[in-house]
């Protein structure tokens, strides 16, 4: 029981019938050029992000040491003096 499916010769005659597109000759260059520019830009990024990184951690110590925000902050008034 060898017959032969209509279904296979319509698929066939749809794939030699349908043009191919033809592939720019200049694609490789171009794509080569885009991903470059994508991994410099990337890095770029990244470099300015650790840069920011590293300016907010230093500006927190310089405003840290100074401030000493982990001492109490001297009262506003005196004690009550008592024991004349």
């Amino acid at each position: 029981m060898s017959g032969h499916d209509p279904k296979e010769d319509e698929v066939r005659r749809m794939l030699d019938a349908t043009p191919r597109g033809r592939v720019p000759p200049d694609l490789l260059p171009r794509a080569l050029d885009h991903g470059t520019r994508a991994l410099r830009r990337a890095r770029v990024a990244r470099r300015l992000l650790w840069v920011l990184l590293t300016a907010a951690a230093v500006a927190f110590t310089v405003w840290a040491s100074a401030a000493e925000p982990w001492r109490t902050p001297p009262t506003g008034v005196t004690p009550p003096f008592q024991g004349w």
